[in-house]
C-alpha cells in the first residue's frame, strides 16, 4: 500500500505498477487501460516496467467525448446524460476495451483534474473509475481527490493501481 494522500511519489506508483504486473503474471492475465484525465499516465508507469508486453495489452488515450465514442464505443446517450465523467462512462469505456482487446482485466478513468472545469455537482477533484474481469465482474467508484492538478492525476493513478490489485485479490 502506498501513502494514499496528496503526495504521492512516482516511486510508489512504479512500486504498485510491478506488484500489479506480477500478480497479472501469476494469474496468466492481460490489463487493458482506458484514460481521460490521467492522459496515458497509468500505461506510462506500466511500460515504464521492463517486460510488461507479457501482461499489458495496451491503453486508449481518449480525452474527448469523440474519442471515447469512436474508439472504445461509448453512447453519446450516456455522455448526453450522464457526462464524460460518470460512473455509466467509465463503465462503458471498459466495456470498449474488452470489445476491442483481448484483454482478461481493464480499467477505465475519467475525471475533472483542473484547475478549471470542475461545477458544484461535479468539482474539480472528481474522478470516475471502473475495474472489471472480462464476463465476469465490474467496480465502479468515484473518488474526490484534493491537491493541484499533477497530484489530482496521481493520486488516481494510484487508486486505478490499487483497485486493480483488489479485483484480483493480489493487494496483500
Amino acid at each position: 500500500m502506498t501513502s494514499s494522500g496528496q503526495y504521492v511519489t512516482e516511486q510508489e506508483l512504479s512500486d504498485l505498477a510491478e506488484q500489479l504486473g506480477q500478480c497479472l503474471v501469476a494469474k496468466d492475465l492481460k490489463l487493458a487501460t482506458a484514460e481521460s484525465c490521467t492522459g496515458g499516465w497509468i500505461a506510462k508507469i506500466i511500460t515504464d516496467i521492463p517486460g510488461s508486453s507479457a501482461w499489458f495489452t495496451g491503453s486508449v488515450v481518449c480525452y474527448s467525448n469523440e474519442l471515447k465514442q469512436r474508439l472504445l464505443g461509448v453512447k453519446a446517450d450516456t455522455l448526453i446524460e450522464f457526462g464524460a465523467v460518470s460512473s455509466d462512462t467509465v463503465h462503458e469505456m471498459s466495456d470498449g476495451l474488452f470489445a476491442y482487446t483481448d484483454a482478461d482485466v481493464a480499467v477505465s478513468v475519467s475525471g475533472i483534474a483542473g484547475p478549471d472545469g470542475g461545477s458544484a455537482n461535479k468539482p474539480v477533484g472528481l474522478v470516475c473509475f471502473s475495474w472489471s474481469k472480462r464476463d465476469e465482474s465490474i467496480v465502479l467508484r468515484s473518488y474526490n481527490f484534493e491537491g493541484n492538478r499533477e497530484s489530482i492525476r496521481k493520486q488516481a493513478i494510484e487508486q486505478a493501481l490499487n483497485g486493480l490489485l483488489t479485483l484480483l485479490d493480489c493487494d496483500g
